[in-house]
């Protein structure tokens, strides 16, 4: 079967222009002179993000032990993830108004002023508001990153540098459970809040002294998408306040209420207007609406791990720390693809782009064979766990900073802050989107009622098989993006 993921020859007749051979970018170019003061600063704010995530999630119990709010535990994510919605969705726009330095420090402040709230909170209300406002600073951290590696860096780096943003995140992810573990184990989950202060002021200092002042962004002044936001941000509310019922009908009522409002920002999108993404966004038929949607299929499939540390000391008898180690086995195949692919990218891009999805449904699928299984911790059940694990994230890593790259090559000048906003805008609303729905096939498979071991591994089984089917179908979308992209490359040679 032909996938069509090369260039292919030129024909007899065809006017064939040879350019001189350029030697591909390496990490040295990255991380050395003025590339290394932007690496530094697109590093360091998706660090910022990723471990304010981490912590908050390993020390979320013993802060619920100490200021109440248990009803509202799952909202502490939820509002945050809202929130970085939002502030990706509005980066474009910070980014042009206030150009690299002032963006950076204005999400900077706004991040720190968040964690501040939390970390003095007196109880839950107080928490959910300073959960928002770290959500919005750091969805502006997160999403500048794309923004600044297509403003301040040659296109030859871009892939070097979607590789360490990927990276930072991976490492946030092995460091933000273990430092959260040891402020919770004393009983002092507000340090773990005052802990990340000092880091963001240091941060914001850096991107002051470093940055450029003024942005080359070519992107025409536009106003804000108000009704896509106010869509997007229903949407996520809607199955996210499904999911949390244990009742099928409420499930379902909150996915077609977030499926409609996806639908109404499309039609909105199509009128013109104030716009959420770039033209094309919506449209499988589009170059960029095949790649988004393989980054959202993508997202998806990786959902289940909200599932995973229970599953383990439920059903394999891990400790707290061993089940939260190893279920950052995803953050660490995702760091080391990542790391692989933005070299390999020139040469194998369209073959990572379809590879990644084929290793991330057969790791569902080890996840759904071993998981169930109730043992003591044997090898012979951990093991091909863990390989599944490993290949979820590994898989994602490997097609990422292709699929990134690519989304920017998509479309003209004028839209590339739309195109990098978006990338983060659709990343993170499939995460949200996957949790739900994860926590929705869960409740539906018993793994609260009846609970305990069996409920435990039917949700497994039905987790791994369910959201197996997600990458499955983003690799038959990716060979569309591939066909697509290189068509379009084609045209602009």
């Amino acid at each position: 079967m032909n996938f069509d993921l090369d260039v292919p020859a030129p024909k007899a007749g065809d006017l064939v222009v040879i350019r001189p051979l350029s030697a591909p970018a390496g990490w040295g170019e990255l991380l050395s002179g003025k590339n290394a003061i932007y690496a530094i600063a697109l590093a360091g704010g998706v660090t910022l993000h990723a471990l304010n995530m981490y912590i908050t999630i390993t020390v979320m119990p013993s802060v619920i032990a100490d200021i109440g709010g248990l009803d509202f535990y799952a909202w502490t994510t939820t509002l945050f993830v809202v929130a970085s919605i939002l502030g990706a969705a509005l980066t474009a726009k910070l980014l042009r108004g206030a150009g690299p330095r002032g963006a950076y420090v204005a999400a900077s402040l706004l991040f720190g002023g968040g964690t501040l709230l939390c970390s003095l909170s007196p109880n839950m209300p107080v928490m959910l508001v300073g959960r928002s406002v770290q959500g919005m600073g750091g969805g502006f951290l997160y999403a500048l990153a794309y923004g600044l590696t297509r403003l301040v860096l040659p296109e030859r780096l871009w892939g070097r540098a979607i590789g360490l943003i990927s990276a930072m995140f991976g490492i946030a992810t092995l460091i933000g459970p273990a430092v959260g573990g040891v402020f919770a184990e004393y009983g002092e989950w507000r340090a773990a809040f005052w802990s990340l202060i000092p880091v963001t002021a240091a941060f914001a200092f850096v991107a002051f002294a470093t940055l450029p002042k003024t942005s080359r962004d070519r992107d025409g002044h536009s106003p804000a998408p108000l009704l896509q936001l106010v869509l997007l941000t229903g949407a996520v509310l809607a199955v996210s306040a499904g999911s949390l019922s244990a009742e099928l009908s409420w499930n379902v009522a909150g996915l077609v209420a977030g499926l409609s409002m996806i639908v109404l920002i499309a039609a909105a999108e199509g009128r013109g207007g104030a716009r959420l993404l770039p033209r094309g966004a919506f449209s499988i038929a589009t170059p960029l609406g095949a790649l988004y949607l393989t980054i959202a299929l993508l997202m998806i499939g990786m959902q289940p791990e909200v599932f995973v540390p229970y599953l383990l000391r439920q059903l394999h008898g891990q400790s707290p720390i061993w089940a939260g180690y190893l279920a950052a086995l995803m953050a660490l195949g995702w760091t080391a693809a990542s790391l692989l692919s933005s070299r390999w990218q020139e040469s194998h891009g369209n073959w990572l782009v379809v590879g990644g999805p084929v290793l991330v449904a057969t790791g569902l699928v080890l996840f759904a064979l071993f998981m169930p299984v109730h043992s003591a911790g044997e090898l012979a059940y951990l093991l091909p766990i863990c390989v599944g694990l490993v290949l979820v994230g590994f898989g994602i890593g490997l097609a990422w900073p292709s699929l990134v790259t690519r989304v920017y090559s998509s479309v003209g000048d004028s839209e590339q802050g739309l195109a990098a906003g978006g990338v983060t805008t659709v990343q993170l609303f499939s995460i949200a989107f996957g949790t739900a729905c994860a926590g929705m096939v869960a409740n539906f498979a018993g793994i609260a009622e009846p609970g305990g071991v069996a409920g435990a591994s039917n949700a497994a089984l039905w987790l791994g098989a369910v959201f197996a089917l997600a990458p499955a179908l983003c690799a038959v979308v990716a060979v569309r993006a591939v066909r697509l992209t290189s068509r379009r490359a084609r045209r602009n040679a």
